[in-house]
């Protein structure tokens, strides 16, 4: 158990650095607020290793710390909007089964940029902000690609740790 808790507060850690070093990287290709989707790996690291649970409560104090840490109560909403339904998406997916961990961060990069949208339309009340979803989905997709090389090649690395 306590081995248990200081490797999710190890993983909670490394997404809050990814956190800030994704602060620091203008990635942006003209489209306000696009990010890498770092932190993500971690929040993938967890769903795997250990389940749905841990993964949602890592994932919601990670964008709470970041947000007050290195953003604004208003980047907080649009993150956790993202991430939940982001979230959803790849907890679905994974038990489904049918997709290797790639494929579950590509569906959940993409459905993330999807949930940001819909509260972007309802916060400023126009769907003119649509035409940035193609980009978004192809960025969702490439991020998701790399999160999920990254991810598959932690995992074993974290096993073989454990059990030393």
């Amino acid at each position: 158990m306590k081995t248990k808790a200081a490797q999710l507060g190890m993983l909670l850690g490394v997404a809050l650095v990814l956190s800030y070093v994704e602060s620091l990287i203008p990635f942006a290709f003209g489209i306000p607020g696009m990010k890498l989707g770092l932190p993500n790996a971690a929040i993938l690291i967890v769903l795997y290793l250990y389940g749905w649970k841990e993964a949602l409560i890592i994932n919601i104090l990670r964008i709470v710390l970041s947000g007050f840490m290195f953003g604004s109560m208003f980047g907080i909403l649009f993150s956790l909007s993202g991430a939940l339904i982001s979230f959803i998406v790849m907890c679905l997916v994974k038990r489904l089964d049918i997709f290797s961990i790639k494929g579950v961060s590509i569906c959940g990069g993409v459905s993330h940029n999807i949930g940001q949208m819909l509260v972007a339309v309802f916060v400023v009340k126009t769907s003119g902000i649509m035409y940035y979803l193609p980009v978004l989905m192809v960025g969702g997709v490439i991020t998701g690609i790399l999160i999920g090389i990254i991810s598959q090649s932690i995992i074993p690395r974290i096993k073989n740790a454990a059990s030393l």
